[in-house]
């Protein structure tokens, strides 16, 4: 289904017409919503509008990712100006930089819920960032949702209810690598750059984990940490363990510092797995598309470089649409396609939730039954239940040839191979 086609039920829509009192104070007044509903926080959203406030590294070590809130903002644009909002609501998004520093994200944390007022936090950015915010807004109930980072604690955390992720988790990410070396290169030596944070162990730890009890061998790792000006020292030992394979858990800066000196060394040719969240082809283009052929990474939504989606509705939707609220950003860029795919997401998520409240919200994402976001990935939806705080835990694996990446073999549900992610 296209993002055109979303509409809202009668029956929705009847429940929300019912809810145009809402106001901006903490709680509903008792004649503004149904009685389900009654007494639920309405701070940021009435009848009009739903204020929204995202945290991303604009500047610093992961400037990079700015170009997500672009993808975002177009969107929120295009359905505010040709599908009158979510549900008759248009959507404000206010956006801040905290420079990948977790203090400047608490200050910026801070302001969005006291002094914006926004309804939720959408899409704060970074491991590091969102662990230091967590506490705050869980201890405030404001909803924190679909936090632009796969670390597994937002879908394991019984403490933290207010806060969920949505890209699959790093578990599930180095799941889905390990499965793939035991078929393909079974007795596979690996060396692992990681960032020495949540971010990094988590992915690795969940690496050793998925290869336990197989012939794949983690014999070297290497830590870096963001502050870090280059990785080449990390880089040279790591070639010195002469692994046949190199995983590369880094952000894009360091990713694109990794794939630099692994070109540069002729003398050790490993098989490179480069993360998801540094693969989009703006961290590989300074190395030189030549020098990282063969890499291969995993990803769950569609690249805007791949000619296989050229007639895809969504796509063409997405370029039409970037082009035309967005005409500074570069559609190609896959970081926009991300974020216009989680904006979609909290689209659907916003339009099933039986109270327009922080309360609702929060049930909604934790309550997510195979919902399909066009964007993702054929065969991707998203899935979450009591038990599962993970709304994306399938991927594909990709190989980048000549200026793209190609996907190959099937899609992995890492739910249904390794079953589910242990707290």
């Amino acid at each position: 289904m296209g993002v055109s086609a979303i509409r809202w039920t009668a029956v929705t829509a009847a429940v929300l017409l019912a809810a145009t009192a809402c106001g901006r104070g903490d709680e509903a007044s008792d004649g503004a919503l149904s009685a389900e509903c009654k007494g639920q926080q309405t701070t940021g959203i009435t009848d009009k509008s739903i204020k929204l406030g995202g945290i991303y590294p604009l500047s610093g070590p992961a400037s990079a990712y700015g170009d997500i809130p672009k993808g975002i903002k177009a969107y929120f644009d295009y359905v505010n100006a040709e599908q009158n909002g979510i549900g008759g609501r248009k959507v404000e998004f206010v956006v801040r930089d905290d420079g990948y520093q977790p203090p400047k994200a608490v200050e910026e944390a801070r302001r969005l819920v006291e002094q914006e007022q926004v309804f939720a936090l959408f899409q704060t950015l970074g491991t590091p960032s969102t662990t230091a915010t967590w506490d705050y807004t869980n201890q405030r109930k404001v909803p924190q949702v679909f936090v632009a980072t796969g670390a597994s604690k937002w879908g394991t955390d019984k403490n933290h209810p207010w806060t969920i992720g949505w890209q699959p988790n790093y578990i599930s990410e180095a799941r889905v690598y390990a499965q793939f070396l035991k078929t393909e290169k079974p007795n596979a030596k690996v060396a692992v750059l990681y960032q020495n944070d949540d971010f990094g162990k988590d992915l690795l730890g969940g690496f050793k984990k998925a290869i336990a009890g197989s012939q794949v061998q983690v014999v070297d790792e290497e830590s870096y940490e963001v502050s870090d000006p280059t990785i080449d020292p990390q880089m040279r030992n790591l070639a010195g363990s002469k692994a046949d394979v190199f995983l590369n858990i880094t952000t894009p800066k360091f990713g694109s510092q990794a794939l630099a000196a692994d070109a540069k060394n002729t003398d050790w040719n490993p098989l490179h797995i480069l993360n998801n969240v540094a693969a989009s082809v703006t961290v590989l283009k300074p190395v030189g598309f030549k020098n990282v052929q063969g890499v291969v990474s995993a990803t769950y939504y569609k690249d805007p470089n791949d000619p296989q989606w050229a007639g895809d509705s969504e796509m063409k939707l997405y370029r039409e649409k970037m082009a035309k609220y967005a005409p500074g950003a570069d559609p190609n860029i896959p970081y926009h396609a991300f974020g216009w795919a989680s904006a979609s997401s909290f689209h659907k998520a916003m339009q099933a939730a039986k109270c327009p409240t922080r309360e609702g919200l929060r049930d909604s994402v934790r309550n997510l039954n195979n919902v399909e976001v066009p964007m993702l990935l054929p065969g991707i939806t998203l899935q979450t239940g009591p038990d599962d705080g993970f709304p994306i835990e399938s991927m594909q694996m990709m190989r980048f040839k000549g200026e793209r990446w190609e996907l190959f073999g099937e899609v992995i549900d890492t739910r249904k191979v390794f079953g589910p992610v242990a707290e």
